[in-house]
């Protein structure tokens, strides 16, 4: 097998290690084979300001991660631009429209069992108006306060350019 093939289902292709032997009479083969291989997840990010410069961060209330911090958002659902996903999955943890603006950053990073590829994209609110349907908690942040809370792994690695901004 080929990592392209592999890459094209959606598995991150990390390494493989083969080892053949043949028995004394040269008939018999034993091939084996070790392979590491994640599962890649893309989804979208919102990192939603208000009008006073602060950032929409959201409290997870479900899974192994729960209780940690995230910006909403989620999976890209196939045919969807990276656009209408998020604007979908606003809607459906939010309850909120929002406008999306330009890409911050696309974001890999390696869980211990998957790939993620994480676009976190600029928006803002079309009306003041937010429902938190998914997650238990949410806050809005200057800035220099978005250390205060416990990010997950992959978005804490935008918290320090966010952090930098000047209000």
């Amino acid at each position: 097998f080929r990592a392209s093939a592999l890459q094209a289902e959606g598995l991150r292709f990390e390494s493989v290690n083969a080892h053949t032997k043949r028995t004394l009479n040269g008939v018999f083969f034993y091939c084996e084979l070790q392979a590491s291989i994640m599962k890649t997840i893309e989804v979208v990010a919102a990192v939603i300001f208000d009008e006073q410069g602060r950032i929409f961060a959201s409290q997870r209330g479900y899974g192994e991660w729960k209780d940690w911090w995230e910006f909403p958002g989620g999976k890209i659902e196939p045919g969807e631009t990276p656009q209408q996903a998020l604007k979908r999955e606003i809607r459906e943890e939010l309850d909120a429209d929002i406008e999306v603006g330009s890409l911050l950053r696309t974001i890999n990073y390696d869980y211990p069992a998957f790939h993620l590829t994480m676009h976190c994209f600029r928006c803002v609110l079309t009306r003041n108006h937010l429902t938190l349907r998914e997650h238990e908690a949410a806050k809005w942040l200057i800035p220099s306060a978005l250390h205060s809370v416990r990010w997950l792994p992959a978005d804490e690695e935008i918290i320090q350019d966010l952090s930098n901004m000047s209000i």
